[in-house]
Formats: structure tokens, sequence, C-alpha cells
């Protein structure tokens, strides 16, 4: 298993997998290249990519993470969250925003993250047509932070 950062030339070569995290391609362009990229491969496969912007400094936020579908639930998206909470700056705060749903606010919890605010009516007021999660519609952005 290696992980790999991806070059700003070739990071539109990952649009149909960051797709799967966020789902209006005119929303990832506004971090794509800000961002850093890196991808977790393993048996010569991409398996996960995510993009993380340094918002100031000692504040991360990881954009987007998106694990291929066939390789989901194995592990290989708390394998990369770990990656980049160990390749920010330690006594740095890296943070993710996502949508209100159980099952995604577990797997972050899980990966060490905490609640840390909520901006209300982001994906009514930022995306062009309803965003929906397991069946729910989004509509607050809620955040969470983890101390690294």
């Amino acid at each position: 298993m290696e992980f790999v950062k991806i070059i700003d030339n070739d990071k539109t070569k990952y649009m149909d997998l960051l797709l799967i995290a966020d789902e209006q391609a005119d929303m990832i362009e506004k971090y794509l290249y800000r961002g850093e990229m890196f991808a977790l491969r393993d048996d010569n496969e991409i398996k996960a990519v995510c993009i993380v912007t340094q918002e100031q400094s000692g504040i991360y936020e990881i954009k987007n993470i998106a694990v291929v579908p066939l390789y989901q639930r194995k592990g290989y998206g708390r394998k990369l969250i770990s990656f980049i909470a160990d390749y920010c700056k330690n006594g740095a705060e890296l943070y993710v925003g996502t949508g209100d749903t159980p099952a995604t606010l577990h797997f972050y919890e899980k990966c060490g993250f905490e609640k840390s605010h909520v901006v209300k009516n982001f994906f009514t007021d930022n995306y062009d047509h309803p965003i929906y999660e397991n069946g729910q519609q989004l509509i607050d952005m809620i955040y969470l932070k983890r101390k690294l």
C-alpha cells in the first residue's frame, strides 16, 4: 500500500471518483487546484483519493474523500484520513464538512473527529439541485474537527 501525491495536471483524471463524494463538478473545481490531492494505491490500483486544503496557518480541511465503490468499507478511507492527519503539521486542526447523515458522521467520529459547527443551508444554497445521501436530503453542512 502506498500514498501518492497527484500533480495538478493529473487531477482531472480522477473527476469521476471525486464526483462520488461531491456530485457537482463546479463545486469540486472550486477547491481542486488550491488543494493537495493524494491517492491510496494498493495492488497497483487506486483505491481512494482525497483533496486537502490549507485554509489558514494550522487549519486544514478535507474537501473531498472518495473510495472506489468496489473497495468501500474495507478501511481505505480510514487509512487515507490517517495519512492526511500525519501529513498535516502537529498542533494543527483538521476539519471535514459533510451532510447530516448518521453513517457518515459515525465514520468521521471513528476517525477521531468531533463535531465543531454547522453551516446552515449549505447544500440548498450552493448546489443547483437537491443532494441526497441514503435517501435523506442534505440541507446543512456539519463540520467536524480533529486536533493533530
